[in-house]
């Protein structure tokens, strides 16, 4: 075996890598580039896109073409990864004339990509070519012709696939995020196809979590005594004022301005004597990850979930947002 420094080994791949990377990010920023134009063409041709983006390679270029499809998908662009051998055994079929096509191949003359490139020109798919081959059969075959910088792969004895991929990956996710970016996706469009796991939770929105049955309420002029009733039974540690007239939320009594109040008489104090005025609230179309920051900064356990007329919609407490994996 040869001794070898490992560490240094790797982490000469990854200065390769980033060498590769910086060399697109340069060739991206000149506008006058031909890559900068062509990049801006395959955004237009992604955004107007009335079918689906139907990205495809082989071997190496495959694997990224399934993440760019993924990442396309997930960011508000509908996107499926079709293998190009399948595509030539009837898979072709899948592909219509509203869809558009992103080819990868490094050389840009990998032959299972044939098919694909003849079927787009006869039915006049729009084909985003992604190659470092400029003058390769895919480079010229494609409507859009994103020709990556020719950058050192990081085996120099193999010369196997890894600049050129990390390249090609990171040209994907720029296309994903300068279409999402231009369509003006949300955080909230983007909890939609991610419902689930660490980053479902982050977007999630206050009203998904709240508790809107059984909301801890009463009115200003009623008994302390009421207020006091309502924390016991409800267990949120606090009970919101409501306006007799409006509904409008005007105050709250918690835990703590129970104690603060502990020497006046529970019989004969009305709720409107210790209630805090005008609390804090959150708006119904925010997201749990910033309502428990403010719950964090305000160092308090519950806040209200209001209306544009401070209507009080339900009631979200930190442990809801805990439970919940919201960080």
């Amino acid at each position: 075996m040869v001794n070898i420094d490992a560490v240094a080994a790797g982490a000469k791949v990854i200065s390769t890598e980033i060498d590769g990377l910086r060399l697109l990010e340069s060739t991206l920023q000149d506008p006058s580039s031909t890559f900068a134009k062509a990049f801006a063409e395959a955004v237009t041709v992604i955004e107007n896109v009335k079918g689906r983006i139907i990205v495809s390679g082989i071997g190496k270029s495959g694997h990224v073409a399934r993440k760019i499809a993924a990442t396309l998908a997930s960011t508000g662009a509908p996107a499926t990864f079709v293998h190009p051998a399948e595509a030539s055994h009837g898979d072709l079929g899948m592909i219509t004339t509203d869809d558009a096509l992103i080819a990868l191949s490094n050389s840009g003359e990998t032959r299972e990509l044939g098919d694909l490139i003849a079927y787009a020109e006869r039915f006049r798919v729009p084909l985003i070519a992604l190659t470092s081959g400029g003058e390769s059969t895919l480079a010229r075959g494609g409507n859009v012709a994103l020709v990556i910088p020719n950058a050192e792969e990081a085996c120099a004895v193999t010369h196997a696939p890894t600049t050129s991929t990390t390249v090609m990956m990171a040209v994907g996710d720029a296309l994903a995020v300068a279409v999402l970016q231009r369509k003006g996706f949300t955080a909230a469009d983007f909890y939609n196809f991610h419902p689930g796991g660490k980053l479902g939770a982050a977007l999630k929105r206050v009203t998904d979590l709240m508790h809107h049955t059984k909301m801890p309420l009463c009115a200003p002029e009623n008994p302390l005594s009421d207020a006091v009733e309502i924390i016991s039974k409800t267990g949120f540690g606090c009970v919101g004022v409501i306006d007799p007239v409006t509904g409008a939320l005007i105050g709250i009594v918690t835990d703590g301005d129970l104690r603060r109040n502990f020497h006046r008489a529970l019989a004969t104090a009305k709720v409107e004597e210790v209630m805090t005025r005008d609390p804090v609230v959150v708006d119904d179309d925010s997201l749990a990850a910033e309502a428990l920051s403010l719950l964090s900064e305000r160092k308090v356990t519950a806040v209200f979930i209001v209306d544009k007329q401070r209507q009080p919609l339900g009631l979200l407490h930190i442990h809801d947002c805990l439970s919940a994996g919201v960080i």
